[in-house]
């Protein structure tokens, strides 16, 4: 396998794993935002349970994308942050301004009103993140950035300010909120917060199917080259029906309570989906301008960056694990004791 080959899918593994754990945070704050009943402080107190220990941990996935695109394939990069420099500005700035809020919160001193200032601050962060980075995807693959002769054109909104990055964005955000409604119906223990969130979860996973579905048929009109490819490959249709077989797995462990097994189907479900997605831009970066190939760095600099990925993972991998389970296992046992026998 090429190194240019090695280092894109290094970049996929890592994005899926920021999918599957930021994107999860991200879905945190949106049910945060959408907290209602009786059992709404307490749901609000589950999510900050659950991501509070280590959720800024899970951008050193992002991180690592960045790096791999900025060092392996920098014509890429490079049409990437001046055509989409206003989202992904955007993005970053709610990605602080919600780390931020959610610490402030947990310190407030002012009370109730405070906090719910900063809460709402977060949770509002928290939701429009996910939708410009969705956008930003969408308007990767739209065909609408064109780089020619090594200068982008397409504008700073033209790229990203229409329907399919759109629907794109909307999608990311039902699928991080479906992520996260499924991990929360089973780290809860009180059943009552169990049932929330898996109703929760019922109600996105719908919508994820149509967000999937609307941004689909934008496609056709908004990005010709990946909506053939989903139509028209080999492994196009039985792809479409794995993944719909895994959905459907999904929504029906959620309806017989089988909370466990609904959360493995969508963390499958979620790596089908961004799979699909690679395989359909597959060999662009950028549709339809740069292709791996062109984009890729000198070989001996593609060389050294996997040499480096290979020399970091059996640090960062068991460092991750390590940090998961002493900053999990310490926030129960606080939680236990705040809460009593």
């Amino acid at each position: 396998m090429s190194a240019d080959l090695l280092l894109a899918a290094a970049a996929f593994v890592a994005l899926s794993l920021y999918f599957l754990l930021g994107g999860a945070d991200f879905g945190g704050g949106v049910w945060d935002l959408l907290a209602r009943g009786p059992r709404a402080a307490q749901q609000r107190a589950a999510i900050e349970r659950a991501i509070g220990p280590i959720w800024e941990a899970n951008h050193v996935w992002l991180i690592l994308v960045i790096v791999i695109l900025f060092t392996g394939f920098p014509p890429a990069f490079a049409a990437i942050s001046v055509a989409l420099h206003v989202p992904l500005t955007l993005f970053l700035v709610g990605v602080v301004l919600r780390g931020s809020a959610f610490a402030f919160r947990a310190l407030d001193q002012e009370g109730d009103a405070g906090q719910r200032r900063w809460g709402l601050l977060f949770s509002m962060a928290s939701t429009i993140a996910p939708v410009l980075l969705g956008m930003v995807v969408g308007a990767i693959v739209s065909g609408r950035i064109r780089v020619v002769g090594g200068t982008v054109s397409g504008g700073f909104f033209a790229s990203w300010l229409s329907p399919f990055p759109a629907a794109v964005g909307l999608f990311a955000l039902a699928l991080c909120a479906f992520l996260a409604s499924c991990y929360l119906a089973v780290e809860v223990d009180d059943p009552a917060l169990k049932d929330d969130f898996r109703r929760r979860a019922l109600g996105a996973g719908v919508c994820v199917g149509v967000a999937a579905a609307v941004a689909f048929v934008l496609s056709g009109h908004g990005a010709p080259r990946v909506a053939e490819a989903l139509l028209a490959r080999a492994w196009s249709w039985p792809f479409h029906f794995l993944t719909a077989a895994v959905a459907l797995t999904a929504l029906v462990a959620l309806g017989k309570r089988r909370l466990r097994l609904a959360r493995a189907a969508a963390a499958v479900q979620t790596v089908l989906i961004l799979f699909g997605w690679a395989l359909a831009q597959y060999p662009y970066l950028v549709v339809p301008d740069l292709s791996l190939a062109s984009a890729s760095a000198s070989p001996q600099t593609q060389r050294l960056l996997l040499i480096v990925l290979v020399a970091g993972l059996p640090v960062l991998i068991p460092s991750l694990v390590a940090l998961f389970r002493v900053f999990k296992a310490s926030r129960g046992d606080a939680v236990s004791s705040r809460e009593g026998p």
